[in-house]
């Protein structure tokens, strides 16, 4: 599946659930806690968790867990992006051009 259909899916996916129509001040509010779930598995991963009140996991179900937790950040910034009308193959050029540029003498 390519970044664009994966856009879309995530869109009918959204709206289907009803996801789509929370306030964007809610969506920020979530995105941030997703943002903190990736943090705490990269920390899982590196470090541990070293709590008595959690199992702790293979190095695969960890990364797994990783992995999960960046599809929601991902699925966050894509309902952003769709309330925007933004896609995301914009968002990849905008950015790839503003880094060109911003460091383009290195």
């Amino acid at each position: 599946m390519d970044v664009t259909e994966f856009q879309k899916w995530v869109k009918a996916y959204y709206e289907s659930r009803g996801w789509s129509e929370l306030d964007i001040f809610i969506r920020i509010g979530f995105l941030a806690e997703e943002t903190g779930e990736v943090a705490r598995a990269i920390r899982a991963l590196e470090i541990g968790r070293d709590r008595p009140d959690e199992v702790k996991g293979s190095y695969e179900e960890n990364k797994q867990e990783l992995t999960e937790e960046l599809g929601d950040v991902l699925g966050n910034l894509i309902v952003i992006a769709n309330k925007y009308s933004i896609s995301l193959e914009e968002v990849f050029q905008s950015h790839k051009k503003k880094l060109s540029e911003r460091y383009s003498n290195d």
